[in-house]
C-alpha cells in the first residue's frame, strides 16, 4: 500500500469520485460517509460543534494507483481536551461514522493506518478517538487486532441506541407484524387525519429551486421543540442548509411534510439512499397535536418505503419509545479509543 495524508480542503475536494466510488464497495457503506456529506460537514465544522480542526485524512493505494482505502480524519482535541485524530463528522450530527475500504482490505489498512500515524514526522496526535461506529462494524474487530499486535491500548464503549425496522416490502404484512395495540393505534390516527374536517395531505419536498424556503419550514418546525430550538443555533442552521443542499445534489434527499389546510404540521428529513431509508431529523407544529401528524406522517413514509420495496428504515440514534412503537429492533453505536 502507499500511504498518503491529505491536509488541504482543495486536495480533498478533488477525490470526489474516486472516494464515492470506493464507497460503493466499502465494509461500511452510509450516507454520512459520502463525499458531499464530508465536504458540508467539514465546511461548517459540523455546525460549530468544533472550533478548530486539521484535516489529516490518510488514503492508501495500490501500486498501480488504485484508491483502496481511505481514513477521513481530523486533528483536534476531544471533549476531555486531549489532542486527537478523530473521525470527519464527529460527533453530534452524523450518525454513523467509519473508515472506507473494501472488506477484503480492511485488515491490512488498519494496519498501514496505525504504523503510518506512528511514524510520522509531522508527529500527530497518537490517540484515535472515533465515535459513532456501528458494533457490527467489521472496523472494530480489525482496530482491535492492529491495536494488540502495535502495542496500541484499545477501549471500547457503547453509545447511543440506533433502532432500526426490517422493511417486509409490503405496508399490510409490516403493520400485521408488530404489536397489536400499536398496530390499531397507528390505523386510529391515519384513519382520523383522512377523515378531518379540514383537508390533511402530505408530500415531498422535489422543487430544487424552493428547496431554501422548505428547509427554512423544516428548520422553523423543528424550533417548536425548546431543545432544537437551542440547537439551531445561526451557526448550526446554516450547517443544516448545506447539508440538505449537499443530499439534494447527490440524489438521497427525502424531505416530506404534512399539511393541515395548507399550512405545515410536522415535517421528516431523511435520506433515501441504498435502499434504506435513514431518518435523520423531524419537527413538530405543536398547534396540531390533537392530529398526532408526526405519527400520521411516519406511517405514511412507511408505507411508501414498503412499496418502494426499501429494505430499511433506520431511526439511527436515539431511542424514543416512538421508534419502538412503529416495530423497531434495537442496536447501539460504538466510541472507540486507540492510544499509543
Amino acid at each position: 500500500m502507499l500511504i498518503a495524508t491529505i491536509r488541504s480542503p482543495s486536495e480533498l475536494a478533488n477525490l470526489e469520485k474516486e472516494w464515492n466510488d470506493l464507497l460503493a464497495i466499502s465494509a461500511s457503506h452510509v450516507p454520512f460517509l459520502r463525499h458531499e456529506y464530508i465536504m458540508a460537514w467539514w465546511q461548517g465544522l459540523g455546525g460549530g460543534e468544533w472550533q478548530h480542526g486539521e484535516l489529516y485524512v490518510v488514503t492508501a493505494r495500490r501500486e498501480d494507483g488504485k484508491l483502496i482505502g481511505i481514513a477521513p480524519l481530523f486533528e483536534t482535541e476531544n471533549r476531555e481536551g486531549e489532542p486527537a485524530l478523530m473521525l470527519l463528522g464527529s460527533i453530534e450530527i452524523s450518525d454513523y461514522l467509519d473508515i472506507i475500504t473494501p472488506p477484503e482490505d480492511l485488515a491490512a489498512f488498519v494496519e498501514a493506518l496505525l504504523e503510518h500515524v506512528e511514524r510520522d514526522p509531522a508527529s500527530p496526535p497518537r490517540l484515535l478517538d472515533w465515535y459513532n461506529v456501528l458494533e457490527s462494524s467489521p472496523t472494530l474487530h480489525a482496530l482491535q487486532m492492529a491495536a494488540e499486535r502495535h502495542a496500541w491500548t484499545f477501549t471500547q464503549d457503547p453509545l447511543q441506541h440506533c433502532p432500526y425496522i426490517s422493511l417486509p416490502g409490503d405496508w399490510e404484512k409490516y403493520i400485521c407484524g408488530i404489536d397489536k395495540k400499536q398496530r390499531h393505534e397507528i390505523r386510529r390516527k391515519m384513519r382520523r387525519a383522512d377523515e378531518y374536517y379540514l383537508p390533511v395531505r402530505w408530500h415531498f419536498a422535489e422543487d430544487g429551486a424552493a428547496l431554501d424556503a422548505e428547509i427554512e419550514d423544516f428548520l422553523s418546525l423543528m424550533a417548536h421543540d425548546p431543545d432544537k430550538a437551542k440547537f439551531l443555533t445561526p451557526a448550526m442552521r446554516a450547517q443544516m442548509h448545506t447539508i440538505i443542499q449537499a443530499a439534494h445534489r447527490g440524489g438521497w434527499l427525502q424531505l416530506a411534510f404534512i399539511e393541515v389546510n395548507g399550512v405545515k404540521a410536522a415535517a421528516y428529513l431523511n435520506f433515501d439512499y441504498m435502499n434504506h431509508i435513514w431518518v435523520y431529523n423531524s419537527g413538530l407544529d405543536f398547534r396540531f397535536s390533537e392530529l398526532s401528524p408526526g405519527w400520521v406522517l411516519l406511517g405514511h413514509l412507511l408505507e411508501w418505503a414498503n412499496e418502494q420495496k426499501r429494505q430499511y428504515f433506520d431511526f439511527m440514534r436515539g431511542d424514543e419509545q416512538y421508534k419502538y412503537h412503529f416495530g423497531a429492533i434495537d442496536r447501539r453505536v460504538i466510541r472507540v479509543r486507540l492510544r499509543k
